[in-house]
Protein backbone atom coordinates (compact mmCIF):
# COMPACT_ATOMS: atom_id res chain seq x y z
CA UNK A 1 0.00 0.00 0.00
CA UNK A 2 1.26 3.11 -1.26
CA UNK A 3 2.04 5.86 2.12
CA UNK A 4 2.38 9.57 2.13
CA UNK A 5 4.92 11.34 4.26
CA UNK A 6 4.87 14.68 5.63
CA UNK A 7 8.67 14.35 6.68
CA UNK A 8 9.76 17.52 7.82
CA UNK A 9 10.03 21.15 7.49
CA UNK A 10 12.81 23.41 7.81
CA UNK A 11 12.89 27.39 8.05
CA UNK A 12 15.23 30.31 8.64
CA UNK A 13 16.74 33.68 7.44
CA UNK A 14 18.77 33.59 4.86
CA UNK A 15 19.91 36.90 2.86
CA UNK A 16 17.20 39.05 4.28
CA UNK A 17 14.84 36.15 3.08
CA UNK A 18 12.84 33.60 5.07
CA UNK A 19 13.09 30.09 3.46
CA UNK A 20 11.16 27.51 3.86
CA UNK A 21 11.57 23.61 2.73
CA UNK A 22 9.64 20.74 3.23
CA UNK A 23 10.48 16.91 2.99
CA UNK A 24 6.98 14.96 1.47
CA UNK A 25 8.03 11.42 0.61
CA UNK A 26 6.01 8.31 -1.44
CA UNK A 27 6.53 4.88 0.13
CA UNK A 28 8.11 2.06 -0.86
CA UNK A 29 8.55 4.13 -3.96
CA UNK A 30 11.18 6.41 -2.06
CA UNK A 31 9.99 9.15 -4.31
CA UNK A 32 10.69 12.51 -2.39
CA UNK A 33 9.94 16.02 -2.77
CA UNK A 34 11.35 19.27 -1.67
CA UNK A 35 9.50 22.48 -2.67
CA UNK A 36 10.27 25.72 -1.44
CA UNK A 37 8.48 28.93 -0.21
CA UNK A 38 10.57 31.99 0.03
CA UNK A 39 9.11 35.15 1.87
CA UNK A 40 11.12 38.11 0.43
CA UNK A 41 12.59 40.98 3.22
CA UNK A 42 12.00 38.78 6.19
CA UNK A 43 14.86 40.57 8.27
CA UNK A 44 14.11 39.05 11.28
CA UNK A 45 11.69 38.03 13.56
CA UNK A 46 11.45 36.56 17.48
CA UNK A 47 8.43 35.19 16.68
CA UNK A 48 8.12 31.26 17.04
CA UNK A 49 6.72 30.03 13.70
CA UNK A 50 6.80 26.56 14.04
CA UNK A 51 2.78 26.48 14.04
CA UNK A 52 2.13 28.33 10.99
CA UNK A 53 4.78 26.64 9.53
CA UNK A 54 3.92 23.24 9.78
CA UNK A 55 0.80 23.91 8.42
CA UNK A 56 1.85 25.90 5.46
CA UNK A 57 3.54 22.34 4.60
CA UNK A 58 0.09 20.40 5.26
CA UNK A 59 -1.69 22.44 2.68
CA UNK A 60 1.18 22.20 0.37
CA UNK A 61 1.58 18.61 0.56
CA UNK A 62 -1.84 17.97 -1.91
CA UNK A 63 0.05 19.11 -4.57
CA UNK A 64 2.32 16.30 -4.56
CA UNK A 65 -0.14 13.58 -2.49
CA UNK A 66 -2.20 13.88 -5.36
CA UNK A 67 0.68 12.04 -7.94
CA UNK A 68 -0.75 8.55 -6.53
CA UNK A 69 -3.93 9.26 -4.18
CA UNK A 70 -1.86 7.39 -1.07
CA UNK A 71 -4.94 6.03 1.10
CA UNK A 72 -2.55 6.56 4.20
CA UNK A 73 -0.94 10.06 4.86
CA UNK A 74 1.70 9.87 7.76
CA UNK A 75 2.36 13.58 9.54
CA UNK A 76 5.60 13.23 11.40
CA UNK A 77 6.70 17.15 10.83
CA UNK A 78 3.70 17.72 13.57
CA UNK A 79 1.01 17.09 15.76
CA UNK A 80 -2.28 16.71 15.34
CA UNK A 81 -5.48 16.01 17.16
CA UNK A 82 -8.45 13.94 16.69
CA UNK A 83 -10.76 17.13 15.78
CA UNK A 84 -7.57 18.27 13.23
CA UNK A 85 -7.34 15.17 11.35
CA UNK A 86 -11.23 14.76 10.79
CA UNK A 87 -10.57 18.90 9.86
CA UNK A 88 -8.05 17.91 7.24
CA UNK A 89 -9.88 14.82 5.65
CA UNK A 90 -13.03 17.05 5.38
CA UNK A 91 -10.47 19.90 3.30
CA UNK A 92 -8.99 16.88 1.19
CA UNK A 93 -12.26 15.17 0.42
CA UNK A 94 -14.13 18.76 -0.44
CA UNK A 95 -11.23 20.52 -2.06
CA UNK A 96 -10.10 18.10 -3.91
CA UNK A 97 -13.39 17.52 -5.49
CA UNK A 98 -12.39 18.52 -9.01
CA UNK A 99 -9.18 16.10 -9.09
CA UNK A 100 -11.33 13.35 -8.02
CA UNK A 101 -13.64 14.18 -10.79
CA UNK A 102 -11.05 14.81 -13.41
CA UNK A 103 -9.56 11.59 -12.64
CA UNK A 104 -12.51 9.64 -11.98
CA UNK A 105 -11.82 8.68 -8.64
CA UNK A 106 -14.46 7.76 -5.87
CA UNK A 107 -13.56 8.89 -2.42
CA UNK A 108 -16.67 7.52 -0.93
CA UNK A 109 -14.85 3.86 -0.98
CA UNK A 110 -14.09 2.42 2.80
CA UNK A 111 -10.87 3.42 4.00
CA UNK A 112 -9.89 5.85 0.55
CA UNK A 113 -7.87 7.74 3.26
CA UNK A 114 -6.46 7.60 6.30
CA UNK A 115 -4.24 10.43 7.99
CA UNK A 116 -2.14 9.47 10.56
CA UNK A 117 -0.43 12.10 13.21
CA UNK A 118 2.54 9.94 14.81
CA UNK A 119 3.67 12.51 17.05
CA UNK A 120 2.22 13.34 20.66
CA UNK A 121 1.17 16.86 21.86
CA UNK A 122 3.43 16.41 25.06
CA UNK A 123 6.79 16.59 22.46
CA UNK A 124 6.01 17.84 19.47
CA UNK A 125 7.08 21.75 19.28
CA UNK A 126 5.05 22.66 16.50
CA UNK A 127 1.51 21.78 18.73
CA UNK A 128 0.66 25.26 20.30
CA UNK A 129 -3.01 26.48 21.12
CA UNK A 130 -3.30 29.51 19.08
CA UNK A 131 -0.76 32.34 19.47
CA UNK A 132 -1.86 35.57 20.79
CA UNK A 133 -0.11 38.30 19.19
CA UNK A 134 -0.22 41.62 19.24
CA UNK A 135 -0.94 43.24 15.76
CA UNK A 136 -0.77 47.20 15.34
CA UNK A 137 -4.01 47.02 12.22
CA UNK A 138 -3.51 47.82 8.22
CA UNK A 139 -4.81 45.30 5.77
CA UNK A 140 -2.68 42.90 3.72
CA UNK A 141 -4.48 42.07 0.43
CA UNK A 142 -4.14 39.12 -1.53
CA UNK A 143 -3.62 40.84 -4.84
CA UNK A 144 -3.49 39.00 -8.14
CA UNK A 145 -4.02 41.87 -10.77
CA UNK A 146 -7.32 40.75 -11.50
CA UNK A 147 -11.34 42.56 -11.43
CA UNK A 148 -11.96 41.27 -7.96
CA UNK A 149 -8.96 42.03 -6.19
CA UNK A 150 -8.46 45.62 -7.67
CA UNK A 151 -12.25 46.53 -6.32
CA UNK A 152 -10.97 45.24 -2.78
CA UNK A 153 -8.05 46.96 -2.78
CA UNK A 154 -9.39 50.00 -4.31
CA UNK A 155 -12.33 50.37 -1.59
CA UNK A 156 -10.06 50.15 1.14
CA UNK A 157 -7.73 53.30 -0.06
CA UNK A 158 -10.81 55.60 -0.25
CA UNK A 159 -11.33 54.68 3.58
CA UNK A 160 -7.42 55.43 3.65
CA UNK A 161 -6.73 52.63 5.25
CA UNK A 162 -2.87 51.26 5.64
CA UNK A 163 -2.63 48.41 2.76
CA UNK A 164 0.11 45.31 1.86
CA UNK A 165 -0.64 43.46 -1.34
CA UNK A 166 0.25 40.31 -0.61
CA UNK A 167 1.19 38.49 -4.18
CA UNK A 168 2.77 34.76 -4.73
CA UNK A 169 4.98 34.37 -7.90
CA UNK A 170 4.05 37.54 -8.87
CA UNK A 171 5.12 37.46 -12.61
CA UNK A 172 5.12 40.55 -14.75
CA UNK A 173 1.25 41.57 -15.83
CA UNK A 174 0.75 41.26 -11.96
CA UNK A 175 3.67 43.82 -11.00
CA UNK A 176 1.82 46.48 -14.23
CA UNK A 177 -0.87 45.91 -11.91
CA UNK A 178 0.46 46.80 -8.92
CA UNK A 179 2.49 49.84 -10.34
CA UNK A 180 -1.38 51.41 -10.98
CA UNK A 181 -2.25 50.70 -7.88
CA UNK A 182 0.53 53.35 -6.21
CA UNK A 183 0.51 50.95 -2.69
CA UNK A 184 4.29 50.92 -2.01
CA UNK A 185 4.06 48.23 0.60
CA UNK A 186 4.09 44.60 -1.14
CA UNK A 187 4.67 41.09 0.72
CA UNK A 188 6.40 38.73 -1.80
CA UNK A 189 6.30 35.16 -1.92
CA UNK A 190 7.82 32.85 -4.32
CA UNK A 191 6.25 29.41 -3.79
CA UNK A 192 8.67 26.90 -6.04
CA UNK A 193 7.63 24.09 -7.24
CA UNK A 194 9.84 20.47 -6.97
CA UNK A 195 10.90 19.55 -10.36
CA UNK A 196 10.35 15.91 -9.90
CA UNK A 197 6.58 16.89 -9.60
CA UNK A 198 6.34 17.26 -13.39
CA UNK A 199 8.72 14.73 -14.27
CA UNK A 200 6.13 12.68 -12.79
CA UNK A 201 3.08 14.43 -14.61
CA UNK A 202 4.93 14.10 -17.80
CA UNK A 203 5.03 9.99 -17.20
CA UNK A 204 1.43 9.83 -16.16
CA UNK A 205 1.05 9.92 -12.54
CA UNK A 206 -2.71 11.71 -11.49
CA UNK A 207 -2.91 15.38 -12.04
CA UNK A 208 -5.57 17.61 -11.48
CA UNK A 209 -6.57 20.74 -9.58
CA UNK A 210 -6.08 21.68 -6.41
CA UNK A 211 -7.88 24.67 -3.93
CA UNK A 212 -4.78 26.98 -4.35
CA UNK A 213 -7.01 29.53 -2.49
CA UNK A 214 -6.72 27.37 0.87
CA UNK A 215 -2.94 27.82 0.55
CA UNK A 216 -3.07 31.56 -0.21
CA UNK A 217 -5.28 31.33 2.87
CA UNK A 218 -2.42 29.73 5.02
CA UNK A 219 0.21 31.62 3.76
CA UNK A 220 -1.35 34.84 4.26
CA UNK A 221 -1.73 34.25 7.76
CA UNK A 222 1.91 33.78 8.28
CA UNK A 223 2.61 36.70 6.53
CA UNK A 224 0.70 38.84 8.25
CA UNK A 225 1.67 37.99 11.76
CA UNK A 226 5.35 38.13 10.72
CA UNK A 227 4.93 41.74 9.09
CA UNK A 228 2.68 42.92 11.39
CA UNK A 229 -1.20 43.13 9.89
CA UNK A 230 -4.17 42.46 11.95
CA UNK A 231 -6.70 42.10 8.84
CA UNK A 232 -6.60 39.84 5.64
CA UNK A 233 -8.72 41.11 3.17
CA UNK A 234 -9.28 38.42 0.41
CA UNK A 235 -11.65 38.81 -2.69
CA UNK A 236 -13.67 35.96 -2.73
CA UNK A 237 -17.62 36.81 -4.15
CA UNK A 238 -20.74 35.07 -3.71
CA UNK A 239 -20.78 33.80 -6.75
CA UNK A 240 -17.97 31.48 -5.74
CA UNK A 241 -20.86 29.29 -3.24
CA UNK A 242 -22.50 27.64 -6.68
CA UNK A 243 -20.45 24.71 -8.23
CA UNK A 244 -20.39 23.23 -11.82
CA UNK A 245 -21.03 19.88 -12.10
CA UNK A 246 -22.54 16.76 -10.01
CA UNK A 247 -20.35 13.57 -9.30
CA UNK A 248 -20.54 10.68 -7.40
CA UNK A 249 -23.86 12.53 -5.29
CA UNK A 250 -22.36 15.72 -4.78
CA UNK A 251 -21.71 18.91 -6.31
CA UNK A 252 -18.34 19.99 -7.72
CA UNK A 253 -17.02 23.16 -6.94
CA UNK A 254 -13.92 24.73 -9.13
CA UNK A 255 -13.92 27.66 -6.31
CA UNK A 256 -14.49 25.44 -3.26
CA UNK A 257 -11.84 27.23 -1.15
CA UNK A 258 -13.05 30.39 -2.11
CA UNK A 259 -16.91 29.50 -0.74
CA UNK A 260 -18.50 30.72 2.57
CA UNK A 261 -18.00 27.34 3.26
CA UNK A 262 -14.33 27.25 2.94
CA UNK A 263 -13.78 30.74 4.56
CA UNK A 264 -15.76 29.67 7.93
CA UNK A 265 -13.69 26.74 8.05
CA UNK A 266 -10.88 28.53 8.11
CA UNK A 267 -11.85 31.30 10.39
CA UNK A 268 -12.79 28.61 12.73
CA UNK A 269 -9.71 26.70 12.53
CA UNK A 270 -7.29 29.39 12.77
CA UNK A 271 -8.61 31.01 15.60
CA UNK A 272 -8.71 27.44 17.40
CA UNK A 273 -5.23 26.24 16.29
CA UNK A 274 -3.61 28.96 14.57
CA UNK A 275 -3.50 32.91 15.63
CA UNK A 276 -6.19 34.08 17.59
CA UNK A 277 -6.70 37.34 16.33
CA UNK A 278 -6.29 37.62 13.26
CA UNK A 279 -9.38 39.07 11.19
CA UNK A 280 -9.77 37.01 8.12
CA UNK A 281 -12.56 37.78 5.89
CA UNK A 282 -13.64 38.49 2.11
CA UNK A 283 -14.22 41.98 1.30
CA UNK A 284 -16.60 41.55 -2.00
CA UNK A 285 -18.87 38.34 0.26
CA UNK A 286 -22.10 39.85 -0.17
CA UNK A 287 -21.39 41.01 -4.22
CA UNK A 288 -21.93 39.26 -7.60
CA UNK A 289 -19.88 38.63 -10.26
CA UNK A 290 -21.87 41.66 -12.49
CA UNK A 291 -21.88 43.73 -9.56
CA UNK A 292 -17.68 43.52 -8.92
CA UNK A 293 -17.31 44.27 -13.13
CA UNK A 294 -19.89 47.31 -13.12
CA UNK A 295 -17.77 48.72 -9.74
CA UNK A 296 -14.42 48.04 -11.76
CA UNK A 297 -15.53 49.70 -14.80
CA UNK A 298 -14.84 52.88 -12.54
CA UNK A 299 -10.96 51.97 -12.49
CA UNK A 300 -10.16 52.87 -16.02
CA UNK A 301 -6.55 53.35 -15.24
CA UNK A 302 -6.49 49.35 -14.93
CA UNK A 303 -7.60 48.36 -17.92
CA UNK A 304 -4.18 48.06 -19.61
CA UNK A 305 -2.86 46.20 -17.26
CA UNK A 306 -5.60 43.71 -15.69
CA UNK A 307 -5.93 40.30 -16.31
CA UNK A 308 -8.07 37.24 -14.64
CA UNK A 309 -7.16 34.70 -17.92
CA UNK A 310 -5.06 31.34 -16.64
CA UNK A 311 -4.93 29.58 -19.52
CA UNK A 312 -1.39 31.09 -20.14
CA UNK A 313 -0.05 30.26 -17.22
CA UNK A 314 2.10 27.55 -16.64
CA UNK A 315 5.37 26.46 -14.25
CA UNK A 316 8.36 27.39 -15.67
CA UNK A 317 11.53 25.09 -15.46
CA UNK A 318 12.71 26.71 -12.60
CA UNK A 319 9.90 25.69 -10.32
CA UNK A 320 7.89 29.25 -10.94
CA UNK A 321 4.95 30.55 -12.54
CA UNK A 322 4.82 32.36 -16.04
CA UNK A 323 2.67 33.60 -17.96
CA UNK A 324 2.89 34.14 -21.99
CA UNK A 325 -0.03 36.65 -22.62
CA UNK A 326 -2.84 38.69 -20.69
CA UNK A 327 -5.67 37.21 -22.57
CA UNK A 328 -5.84 33.93 -24.34
CA UNK A 329 -9.21 34.74 -26.26
CA UNK A 330 -10.17 31.01 -26.21
CA UNK A 331 -11.06 30.58 -22.67
CA UNK A 332 -14.08 29.96 -20.11
CA UNK A 333 -13.19 32.69 -18.20
CA UNK A 334 -11.77 35.15 -21.12
CA UNK A 335 -15.48 34.62 -22.29
CA UNK A 336 -17.25 35.04 -19.43
CA UNK A 337 -15.66 38.13 -18.30
CA UNK A 338 -16.34 39.77 -21.61
CA UNK A 339 -19.49 39.11 -21.29
CA UNK A 340 -19.49 40.14 -17.72
CA UNK A 341 -18.22 43.86 -18.50
CA UNK A 342 -19.97 44.43 -22.00
CA UNK A 343 -22.48 45.76 -20.41
CA UNK A 344 -20.78 48.60 -18.75
CA UNK A 345 -17.59 49.45 -21.17
CA UNK A 346 -17.52 50.89 -24.67
CA UNK A 347 -16.38 48.84 -27.58
CA UNK A 348 -12.86 50.65 -27.67
CA UNK A 349 -12.16 49.61 -23.87
CA UNK A 350 -13.04 46.02 -24.77
CA UNK A 351 -10.99 46.12 -27.89
CA UNK A 352 -8.01 47.55 -25.97
CA UNK A 353 -8.58 44.88 -23.38
CA UNK A 354 -8.98 41.69 -24.60
CA UNK A 355 -7.35 42.76 -28.26
CA UNK A 356 -10.29 40.93 -30.49
CA UNK A 357 -14.29 40.98 -30.25
CA UNK A 358 -14.20 37.57 -28.19
CA UNK A 359 -18.31 37.15 -29.05
CA UNK A 360 -17.50 36.77 -32.68
CA UNK A 361 -15.31 33.45 -31.83
CA UNK A 362 -17.40 30.58 -33.09
CA UNK A 363 -15.54 28.05 -31.19
CA UNK A 364 -16.61 29.34 -27.73
CA UNK A 365 -20.51 28.63 -28.49
CA UNK A 366 -20.16 25.36 -26.46
CA UNK A 367 -18.73 27.08 -23.52
CA UNK A 368 -21.49 30.29 -23.98
CA UNK A 369 -24.02 26.91 -23.34
CA UNK A 370 -22.45 25.83 -20.58
CA UNK A 371 -21.82 28.86 -18.65
CA UNK A 372 -26.02 29.60 -19.49
CA UNK A 373 -27.00 26.12 -18.27
CA UNK A 374 -27.74 25.14 -22.13
CA UNK A 375 -24.60 22.99 -22.01
CA UNK A 376 -23.50 19.36 -20.05
CA UNK A 377 -22.00 22.04 -17.03
CA UNK A 378 -20.41 24.58 -15.90
CA UNK A 379 -17.22 24.95 -17.38
CA UNK A 380 -14.41 24.18 -14.90
CA UNK A 381 -13.12 27.76 -14.26
CA UNK A 382 -13.33 31.16 -12.08
CA UNK A 383 -17.15 32.01 -13.79
CA UNK A 384 -20.12 33.77 -12.09
CA UNK A 385 -23.95 31.43 -11.20
CA UNK A 386 -26.10 30.33 -14.31
CA UNK A 387 -28.25 33.34 -12.83
CA UNK A 388 -25.63 35.60 -13.74
CA UNK A 389 -24.44 35.00 -16.99
CA UNK A 390 -27.97 34.51 -17.82
CA UNK A 391 -28.53 38.65 -16.95
CA UNK A 392 -25.18 39.19 -18.41
CA UNK A 393 -25.75 37.71 -21.49
CA UNK A 394 -29.50 39.76 -21.79
CA UNK A 395 -27.62 43.03 -20.72
CA UNK A 396 -24.90 42.42 -23.75
CA UNK A 397 -27.56 41.44 -26.12
CA UNK A 398 -29.86 44.61 -25.34
CA UNK A 399 -26.78 47.00 -25.85
CA UNK A 400 -25.75 45.26 -28.67
CA UNK A 401 -29.41 45.51 -30.33
CA UNK A 402 -29.69 49.12 -29.68
CA UNK A 403 -25.83 49.50 -31.42
CA UNK A 404 -27.43 48.08 -34.89
CA UNK A 405 -24.77 44.89 -34.94
CA UNK A 406 -25.58 41.68 -33.14
CA UNK A 407 -22.04 39.84 -32.41
CA UNK A 408 -21.65 35.73 -33.61
CA UNK A 409 -22.84 34.47 -29.73
CA UNK A 410 -24.86 36.80 -28.63
CA UNK A 411 -27.02 35.97 -31.79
Amino acid sequence: MKKFIYKNYFYAINKGNLEISFIFKIEPENICFQPRIIIKDVLKTKLNLDNLVFHIGLMEMLSYWKTTCSPEIIIEAGYLDKEQIKWWKNLIIRGMGQFFYENKIDWRKPNFLKIVSLQTSGVCKTYRRPTSVRLKGGYLVPFAGGRDSIVTLEALKSKGEEISLFTVNPIEKIQQAVKVSGIKKQIIVERVIDKKLLELNKKGYLNGHTPFTSFLSFTSLLCAVIFDYKNIAFSNEKSANEGNVSYLGRIINHQWAKSSEFEKMFKDYAKKYLVKNINYFSYLRKYGELKISKMFSKYKQYFKVFSSCNAGMRISSRGLLAAEQRWCGNCPKCLFVYMALYPYLNKKELDMIFQKDIFENKKYLPIMKGLLGRGKSKPLECVGTYAESRKAFRLSLEKARKSGKVPYLLR
